[in-house]
């Protein structure tokens, strides 16, 4: 991950200064305008994942296991409680927001609680509870940031040409075209960044569950559970959440034919590999 950083910073610096090179507008004025976009969206994020997921926040007396559960997990990772909700929808998954740890929520589906054991509810509990730990929100925020303004010039680049709007630099090309081309080549290259970041996060989260509960086996088994059951669940409800594929334990397009490369998580069979040595590592059992 700080390798992957360094590169994103550095993608990002060699950005800027082409574009204060070549071109004139105002950067400081869209970094103004981004900056303000990317704090909303930091300080709103978990509003917005629940009103997108149609989660409701549950209170102990409605969910005491759920709540008992995840305190005893609160307390071996030592982070405090976060809010807990339900989603409504049969298919099995879950999902941690939140821009710190004392401003968290991890929500959990009906599907899951009615299909996986308890032990395998704790393996993913405590990868929700890592993320949160981790502070994964705030990192993809401060990741995602320079691809959201890199975009955004993207933009003002193409409807700059076709309505023929900017002049030429020094008698070279036109200034739209230079910032067309240059944000596009440092958007495709942050988005592929970014999610190598996310991918990272997801390996960090799963070695987290593993360590919090001990017992890596319990999320293997459910990341496998999860993976099985999606593949039951009608196609309209999958499409329902596709939005918070990159939120989810396990994306609904589990069985995506795209490359890595462009996935929010790593492919399920790396991820049982790595817990599988973890489970090695701490002398617990594994299936074969």
């Amino acid at each position: 991950m700080v390798t992957t950083m360094f590169l994103l910073g550095a993608l990002y610096v060699a950005f800027f200064v082409v574009l204060l090179q070549f071109t004139n507008i105002g950067i400081g004025f869209l970094i103004l305008i981004m900056g303000g976009l990317a704090f909303v969206q930091y300080y709103t994020s978990d509003k917005i994942a629940l009103a997108a997921s149609r989660a409701k926040i549950v209170e102990r007396d409605e969910a005491p296991e759920l709540h008992d559960m995840v305190e005893r997990l609160c307390a071996m990772a030592d982070l405090p409680k976060p809010r807990l909700a339900v989603i409504p929808t049969d298919m099995p998954n879950a999902f941690a927001t939140g821009r710190n740890p004392k401003n968290s929520v991890v929500a959990v589906t009906d599907g899951l609680w009615r299909r996986l054991s308890k032990p395998e509810i704790e393996g993913v509990l405590a990868h929700e509870l890592s993320h949160i730990g981790n502070r994964d929100v705030a990192i993809m925020t401060v990741s995602s940031f320079f691809a959201m303004v890199a975009a955004l010039l993207m933009r003002i680049g193409m409807f700059g040409g076709m309505f023929g709007g900017g002049g030429r630099d020094r008698g070279g090309p036109p200034i739209w075209l230079i910032m067309f081309v240059v944000s596009m080549v440092t958007y495709v290259i942050s988005y592929v960044l970014i999610l190598m970041i996310s991918r990272y996060r997801e390996y960090a989260a799963d070695r987290g569950a593993a360590m919090i509960t001990g017992a890596p086996e319990n999320l293997m088994s459910a990341l496998q559970r999860i993976a099985s059951n999606i593949t039951q669940i009608p196609q309209r409800d999958l499409r329902e959440m596709q939005g918070l594929n990159a939120f989810f334990i396990v994306p609904t397009n589990v069985k995506s034919s795209f490359a890595e490369l462009f996935m929010t998580h790593p492919p399920l069979e790396k991820r049982l590999e790595r817990l599988a040595e973890i489970a090695r590592e701490m002398g617990r059992p594994v299936s074969p």
